[in-house]
This record gives structure tokens, C-alpha cells and sequence, in this order.
């Protein structure tokens, strides 16, 4: 019996094992609208596309599932880019289907007619245009195939309306070719064992974990590297949860922001072992003194990341479990006693650390969330001050409790992805923590939040204005401010009433703590508006031009 290709399309995706989808619809996009009455695959409907990408991505953050997110044509798929890029920024699995105008308009400027294969191709790992109904179960496949290996990423598929109301014999494939498509998942043997002989000889070593560790659920095979070698663990932004927050061998985020001892013991190391992270700008602030005295192991399923930002002394190209699994049986158990007496002394030096003065200051918002949040509990944050106030003074024991953008660092990220988390983990606590700039980027997903029904707890530190921003102007504009001040801004804890949730605005410490037990045990979602020291900097700080064991602050 013949069917639809959009009916085709909804069953491709009751085989992928879909369960929701998230999006807004659209004349082009209409005929998988009407599809989706005959499937029990839930659909959220979303206030803005850029919503549905977002959620799509905090969906597959914490289920490790492809997120699959849904627009019509023109500005439908345009305002998906900034969720999709977010997406190939931080390697998340998602498959993105668009709407398009009928093959016969295609090149002619339609009605809400954009080229979105040719605007996604630098941020997908691959995009389809359906030119043929029969091509479409077999792109299906490839796009989740695509989405979830190697080196996990965004697919776009761009279905035209003409196909997508073509009839076809539906039949879903159960295996499809890709040539050239071949990501190494095992680790070269003699690679292994050479690193196996590094770390057995290291005296100083240190880990640099990152958002791979997650990816590939190496959380186990990480922390048995560690407590064989006795090394301890600085994390990227994205590795954040990877490493148990309250082991003795934590030493926090590396990099611009990271703690000082975490960046003083890469500095310090004879050898760095990089697990599932890439070197970027956030982390490696000036090449040249970066790890100056370590021999660098770089483990990374991704071949095109070994040596392009830092030289490497021994890279191996596989899946991050697989390789730690291949070296752990050839390492000895080491103690390392000085290095581990140099670390304690580090530590105790170095603390995070901030003056309370009787301001509500974001560091001890920080701090009581972490006391008093559930142990499975999931974080969110959107970008800026708040971002890395929550990297720093927050613990995360297990993978997938930190969620945040990285690589992108797109504001308006959180309220949306902390919808995606929580309808993919519909038990566990979800907290958000968010700038009162980032809120309002992406504020009427609290239509969406409200209309699922979700428990959401969110913390705006809000100090009227873009804070991060004026921070940078401080530093880097000798205190010039411009553009960063709101005059104006709305009664955060009034808007979460209009949206039949808890309101609270606290302004003191005092505050904060007579309604923080209640607000995190409450069914309901609750917003919590905390009027912060409009002053306060994150610290430590790497300048720019500085090594990381330069930090200020």
C-alpha cells in the first residue's frame, strides 16, 4: 500500500525510536503536520524555531538520544541556524527537518523560499535535499546514522512540498552505505601502549577532560585512569560532570575562568593527558606557554582536532571509551606522593574565593543551589558571568548533570534546552541558571514551559545589565562602558506568575535562604529573581596574551 512521503518520514522516524519532536508549523511543512495525526511520537509546539533547535539539543544532552527538531521553509529554517550551530559546536546528535517549497520553485525566489542546505553547510556534519519521494527512507537513515557516530553532530534534511505529498512504496531500510564515511573507533595498539608507557613513567601527570568524556560515556574508564595513575582531573566547560565534583583528584575548569590551581598544575605537569577535548581559545590562552614542561597525550574520536591548535606529542584517533579501556590494563597503580602533597598545597593557596559584604553576591546563589539541589539533579545556564559562576562554585557527579553552550556561546540558550532536559528526564530536578540578558532572548518558550506542564526551577542573577560584556569593557576598554546598562527590565518574578508559575524576587542573602528548601522541593515551576551585586567580576581571569597561570583575581 502506497503512502505519503511525509507519512514515509513520520514512520522513518517511529523506526529511529523517536519519541518527541519539537517544532512550529508552516505552509511547506505542512503535509508532515497533517502526519503527525497518525503518530504517537509526542510533538512540543515551540514559541520561536530557534526554541525547537535548542531543545532538540538539551533533549539529546541528557538522554544521549537524537534530538529531532522541526520548521517550515524561509524564516522557519533561518531561525533554526543559531540552534544548529550551537549543536555542531558541542557535538550533539540531531537530525533537523525543513520545509521547502515545491521542487519546481526551487531558484525562483518563492514565497518564503531560502537555499537553507547551502546556508547549513558549514554547520552540519552533512544536509539532504529530497529531490526524489524514493530517496527518502534511505536519507532518514543516513541523517540518524550521520547524527549519533564518530563524532555525534546536527544533520538537516530539506523536504519540498511536492515531495513530501508524493506517494511511495514505504520501505525502511535496515542498513545503508556511506562511502568514505569510516570513523575510527579503536585506538592504534602501538599508540596505546607507548601511552600506556608515558603515563607509567609520569611523575607529574594531569587530566584534561572534555566534552567527549560524556559523549562516549567514559565516565567510568576516566576516573578508573585516574585513581590508577593518581592523577588529578581539570575539566573543559563541556566536560563539567564527567569526573565525580567531590573527589580529592578534582580540580575544576581549566582555562580563562578556570580555578588557579587547575591552571597552575597544567602548568606544572610532565604529562598532560587530553581525553575527549579539543584545546581551544577558552582553555589555551597563549600557545606558547601552555603545559610548557608536558609530554601531551590527545585522545579524540575526531582526527581533524590532534594537533590543530596545540602540538602533540602522542595523539590516537579513537572513541574515548574504547582507547581507555585498551590502555587501562597495561598502567600500574602509582601513588605519586609529591606531586599529590604539590596539588593539596595548590589547592589550599588557590581557593575560589569572594568577599561577602551584605549584597546578594551570585558566587553564594551559587553556592546554596549546590547545597541544596537534589544529588541527580540537572543544571542549565545560558551565557555570561552566570555561566561561569555556575562552572565554578557548582559540583556535578555524574555525566549529563551540566548542561550549558560552549563552543557557540549563544545567549538564550537555557530556558529551552532546560525544557528539552526536562521532558527527557522528566524525573530528575531541573535547574536553570540564567542572566537577566540571556532570559529575555528566548523568554516565550515560558508559554511553552507552561503549556508541557514542567517543574522548572529558574534563577535569574540579575544585575540590569550584560554583565560578561561589562566586564570585558572593564578590562579591555579602560572601564568605557557602553550598551551594557538595561533602564528597563521587567518584574521577572510577576512574568513567572503571568505564567501561572511561583514568583520570588530576593535581594539578601536572608532571603535567598528562607525560601531556597521550599522553592527546590515545590511541584511547580518557580522562578526566582535574585537582584545580584551589579559590580561583582568573575574571578580568576586570564588577560588576553597571558599564560593560564597568570590569572588575575
Amino acid at each position: 500500500m502506497e503512502i505519503t512521503v511525509a507519512e514515509a518520514l513520520i514512520r522513518c522516524l517511529e523506526q529511529e525510536n523517536v519519541e518527541i519532536i519539537f517544532g512550529y508549523p508552516g505552509g511547506a511543512i505542512l503535509p508532515v503536520y497533517d502526519a503527525l495525526n497518525k503518530t504517537v511520537i509526542k510533538h512540543v509546539l515551540v514559541r520561536h524555531e530557534q526554541g525547537a533547535a535548542h531543545m532538540a539539543d538539551g533533549y539529546a544532552r541528557v538522554t544521549g538520544k537524537v534530538g529531532v527538531c522541526l520548521a517550515t521553509s524561509g524564516p522557519g529554517a533561518t531561525n533554526l541556524v543559531t540552534g544548529i550551530a550551537n549543536a555542531y559546536m558541542d557535538s550533539v546528535p540531531m537530525v533537523v527537518i525543513t520545509g521547502q517549497v515545491s521542487t519546481s520553485m526551487v531558484g525562483t525566489d518563492a514565497f518564503q523560499e531560502v537555499d537553507i542546505t547551502g546556508i547549513t553547510i558549514p554547520i552540519t556534519k552533512h544536509n539532504y535535499l529530497v529531490k526524489e519521494p524514493e530517496q527518502l527512507p534511505a536519507i532518514v537513515k543516513k541523517a540518524f546514522l550521520l547524527a549519533s557516530s564518530g563524532r555525534p553532530g546536527p544533520v538537516l534534511i530539506d523536504l519540498p512540498k511536492d515531495v513530501a505529498q508524493a506517494k511511495i512504496d514505504f520501505k525502511y531500510p535496515k542498513k545503508v552505505g556511506l562511502p568514505g564515511y569510516k570513523p575510527t573507533v579503536k585506538g592504534h595498539t602501538a599508540m596505546v601502549q607507548q601511552a600506556a608507557r608515558i603515563m607509567c613513567r609520569s611523575q607529574r601527570p594531569v587530566i584534561y577532560a572534555g566534552g567527549g568524556v560524556r559523549i562516549a560515556g567514559a565516565a567510568p574508564e576516566l576516573l578508573q585512569l585516574a585513581e590508577t595513575i593518581c592523577a588529578p582531573v581539570t575539566h573543559t566547560l563541556m566536560g563539567l560532570g564527567s569526573f565525580p565534583g567531590d573527589h580529592h583528584l578534582f580540580l575544576g575548569m581549566l582555562g580563562l575562568h578556570g580555578t588557579r590551581y587547575a591552571n597552575q598544575a597544567v602548568t606544572e605537569c610532565d604529562c598532560l593527558i587530553a581525553v575527549g577535548a579539543r584545546f581551544d581559545d577558552r582553555v589555551v590562552t597563549k600557545i606558547s606557554g601552555f603545559a610548557p614542561t608536558a609530554k601531551i597525550i590527545h585522545i579524540d574520536i575526531d582526527p581533524a582536532e590532534i594537533g590543530k591548535n596545540v602540538i602533540t606529542q602522542l595523539p590516537i584517533v579513537g572513541d574515548v571509551k574504547n582507547v581507555l579501556r585498551a590502555i587501562l590494563p597495561h598502567l600500574q597503580k602509582k601513588e605519586n606522593t609529591a606531586w599529590m602533597e604539590r596539588i593539596r598545597r595548590l589547592k589550599e593557596g588557590m581557593p575560589l574565593r569572594y568577599k561577602q559584604d551584605g549584597a546578594l553576591k551570585p558566587q553564594f546563589v551559587i553556592e546554596k543551589l549546590n547545597e541544596y539541589k537534589e544529588d541527580s539533579a540537572i543544571v542549565v545556564t545560558d551565557v555570561g558571568q552566570h555561566q561561569m559562576w555556575a562552572a565554578q562554585y557548582m559540583r556535578f557527579n555524574e555525566p549529563r548533570s551540566f548542561i550549558s553552550s560552549g563552543g557557540l556561546g549563544a545567549m538564550g540558550f537555557c530556558l529551552p534546552a532546560a525544557i528539552g532536559a526536562q521532558l527527557g528526564a522528566p524525573d530528575r530536578q531541573v535547574i536553570m541558571v540564567v542572566g537577566d540578558g540571556g532570559i529575555q532572548m528566548t523568554m516565550q518558550e515560558l508559554g511553552t514551559a507552561a503549556e508541557q506542564r514542567l517543574p522548572l526551577k529558574i534563577f535569574i542573577l540579575n544585575n540590569n545589565r550584560l554583565g560578561m560584556v561589562r566586564q570585558l569593557q572593564e578590562f579591555y576598554c579602560e572601564s568605557r562602558y557602553i550598551a551594557v546598562d538595561f533602564n528597563f527590565n521587567p518584574d521577572f518574578a510577576e512574568l513567572g506568575r503571568i505564567y501561572g508559575m511561583e514568583g520570588h524576587t530576593v535581594e539578601t542573602p536572608e532571603q535567598l535562604l528562607a525560601i531556597l528548601p521550599q522553592v527546590l522541593s515545590s511541584a511547580s515551576p518557580v522562578i526566582v529573581n535574585c537582584i545580584i551585586d551589579r559590580e561583582e567580576d568573575v574571578l580568576p581571569m586570564v588577560l588576553d596574551g597571558s599564560n593560564i597561570d597568570e590569572a588575575i583575581g
